[in-house]
């Protein structure tokens, strides 16, 4: 089954918790690394979550999945990060009520800061990371920062869902299948100020905005809805996104580890450069392509008026945030 192939090492933070659980009989079975790459979960939880850890282990044994070389489960950082390969940071803090934006920053920057110097001193020498505990963009930057010993290019936070919410509204909208739906860039902050993409986006191949006539719409409804749909789901549910979330972590990994579809791209928030005039080093959502060993911003999307006015309302959230954790990164 496994053609000889030695075992990476996968590392998931916050294992026990919803999307974790969601999330790691999906990599165990395959579905992020592949039918043939066997691997190793390194399974990370605070303290009173152990127990709860320990019956999830107990699910994965019960599920004899062939690819599951190992499991380690610890409270303790240091060997959760141990020899790590990749790395999903899914547990954070969540928000309580009453919780400020600033609170939540302040809680999740001592977690997230520990965990960057963590992985810098245990982790393998080609370790890639992917943030997904909110808010993930500067949860990230918080924990890239600590980690100054690796190169900023391995860090990524979690835009996937956004995409595939935007896609599935499109697809419904246009009454067409998923499948048909490509190119969605989702710009900026995993926050209601984020800008879903649709003018560059396609449709079986043709700009959206001639396949749907209803360009109010586009520009309306469907970015409140996408901005707003993590509230939804947790007015719905009473919970917040669980499933999807694991579902976009999945689809996250396999869009920087394999090759983009020609002329295609996805969703992920990455360190910047200064692309569309981004400022340095924020770690922002943009449309991105890989090759599967490097990635690249796509370059030269055109944006109205609009469009770049809803990026630097982003942007700027972002720079407030950086503002607001200034003294949890190291100068």
């Amino acid at each position: 089954m496994s053609g000889g192939k030695a075992p990476i090492q996968v590392t998931v933070t916050g294992a026990a918790g919803q999307i974790g659980y969601s999330l790691i009989f999906r990599i165990a079975s395959g579905d992020m690394f592949g039918p043939d790459q066997p691997l190793v979960l390194r399974m990370l939880e605070i303290e009173p979550a152990m127990k709860a850890l320990e019956g999830v282990a107990m699910e994965l044994d019960d599920c004899a999945f062939p690819l599951l070389a190992g499991m380690e489960l610890t409270s303790k950082q240091e060997e959760a990060f141990d020899g790590a390969n990749w790395v999903l940071l899914v547990g954070a803090a969540p928000r309580k009520q009453g919780m400020e934006r600033k609170d939540l920053l302040s809680v999740n920057g001592t977690i997230f800061g520990p965990q960057g110097k963590a992985i810098a001193s245990k982790a393998a020498s080609d370790v890639r990371i992917l943030v997904v505990g909110n808010p993930c963009n500067t949860n990230c930057y918080i924990a890239r920062m600590n980690a100054p010993e690796l190169p900023p290019e391995r860090w990524f936070a979690m835009m996937r869902l956004d995409e595939n919410r935007a896609r599935s509204q499109l697809a419904k909208k246009a009454k067409v299948p998923v499948a048909a739906i490509s190119n969605i860039g989702v710009w900026g902050n995993h926050s209601t100020t984020q800008y879903p993409d649709a003018a560059n986006a396609r449709i079986a191949g043709l700009p959206v905005f001639e396949v749907i006539s209803d360009h109010g719409w586009l520009k309306g409804k469907f970015v409140e809805t996408i901005q707003k749909r993590g509230a939804a789901v947790i007015e719905a549910r009473g919970a917040s996104s669980a499933a999807s979330a694991a579902n976009a972590v999945v689809d996250s990994v396999i869009s920087i580890r394999t090759p983009t579809a020609w002329g295609d791209w996805h969703a992920l928030a990455v360190v910047s450069h200064g692309e569309y005039g981004v400022p340095e080093w924020l770690q922002f959502g943009f449309p991105v392509r890989s090759d599967g060993e490097h990635w690249e911003v796509v370059p030269d999307l055109k944006h109205d008026d609009d469009a770049w006015k809803r990026i630097r309302v982003t942007t700027q959230e972002l720079l407030h945030e950086q503002e607001m954790v200034k003294e949890l990164v190291p100068s």
